[in-house]
């Protein structure tokens, strides 16, 4: 139902397809945007328009084009043009009949202003942004049951392959064990080099260097498994080096007091850790967000009813995915449970880092 401050919009949900725009957008006019709406091949993430009829019902007066990432519990306004008030209350409606908990809007052409007066907030600009990441400078945001989620800052990985320690650093920067302003690329390679099991970085050698760098941080370490991890894609010839690193890894947990729990950590947990101010790491594949299927850290910092709330230090361009669709990104339990469990052989990895101990309040 929309709230007393959203009357009632009458709307058109229809796909969106790649080509001549149809009569009633191409009448809207912003010919810029429509140009820049076909400039990357969106199929993937159920690219479709919310348009608002006119009084013939023929034409529009409004229409946005809508996106997601799959297996999420967002939508995403692209951009509208048009009667725009008009057009993102409609997406609002439209997120809301499918019960997603919010709707987000990257800023092409949308001023702070506008925003506001549709009752999105602003997100802050990313510190960094993933090699060759498009977007808009400014996006905005807005959760549709008021939920309250702190905004950690967003820093898109430089690398294809230090996932891993962005979502530690920005961790710590959101725990307020870190000065945002430390946190660039000599922070990243500093702490991907200590964790790092050539390149990607697994769970207990993430754990043992989170440590290492901020000894206060209470560090647990969840593998279900103890054989060696995320080796399956090197050459028969190169595991056997890297297997005997993570050896050496779990030997450092030891000395280090870095507990390794052989439990997986389900979305219920996460959730629990989070209301403890606790922050996870957690290795999810991205099969079902971006369809392949590679091992990569987010960081889950907060929680709404029926979803988790990561940031994804990473973003596809090539599919219109940007900044804006990784940060503040809900994804619901149960969607989470799945996209963590790693193939080929289903083990989950996770790193809790808790409150320093001299925030235990």
């Amino acid at each position: 139902m929309p709230s007393p401050q959203e009357p009632s919009v009458r709307s058109v949900v229809v796909p969106f397809e790649a080509g001549e725009p149809s009569a009633p957008l191409r009448r809207l006019g912003h010919h810029e945007v429509l140009e820049r709406w076909q400039a990357v091949d969106r199929s993937t993430h159920a690219p479709h328009l919310v348009g608002v009829p006119g009084a013939d019902g023929e034409d529009w007066t409004a229409a946005a084009l809508v996106t997601a990432r799959p297996h999420t519990a967002y939508l995403k306004i692209v951009d509208a043009v048009g009667d725009v008030p008009a057009a993102v209350a409609a997406v609002v409606a439209h997120a809301r009949a499918r019960e997603l908990v919010q709707v987000k809007w990257e800023g092409w052409t949308a001023t702070p202003e506008e925003a506001a007066a549709a009752g999105f907030a602003s997100l802050s600009p990313p510190l960094a942004r993933s090699e060759d990441a498009g977007g808009p400078a400014a996006g905005y945001f807005r959760w549709l049951d008021d939920s309250v989620v702190t905004e950690p800052p967003y820093y898109g990985q430089t690398t294809h392959f230090t996932c891993g320690a962005v979502t530690a650093l920005v961790a710590q920067a959101h725990a307020g064990s870190l000065p945002r302003n430390a946190l660039d690329r000599r922070a990243e390679l500093t702490l991907w080099r200590d964790a790092t099991n050539f390149p990607a970085c697994e769970p207990v050698g993430l754990g043992v260097a989170v440590r290492r760098a901020w000894p206060s941080s209470p560090v647990t370490v969840h593998l279900d498994t103890d054989r060696p991890v995320m080796l399956d894609h090197h050459p028969e010839s190169e595991r056997e080096w890297r297997a005997h690193l993570q050896h050496m890894s779990r030997e450092d947990a030891g000395r280090t007091g870095v507990p390794i729990d052989p439990r997986r950590l389900s979305a219920t947990e996460i959730r629990s850790a989070i209301g403890r101010r606790e922050h996870v790491l957690l290795l999810l594949s991205l099969a079902a967000m971006q369809g392949f299927d590679v091992p990569h850290w987010v960081l889950c910092h907060g929680v709404v009813p029926g979803a988790v709330v990561i940031d994804d230090p990473w973003a596809d361009a090539a599919k219109g995915d940007t900044w804006i669709d990784a940060h503040l990104l809900p994804v619901a339990d149960p969607s989470l449970d799945t996209m963590a469990n790693i193939s080929p052989d289903g083990f989950g990895g996770a790193v809790a880092i808790g409150r320093p101990a001299v925030d235990r309040r």
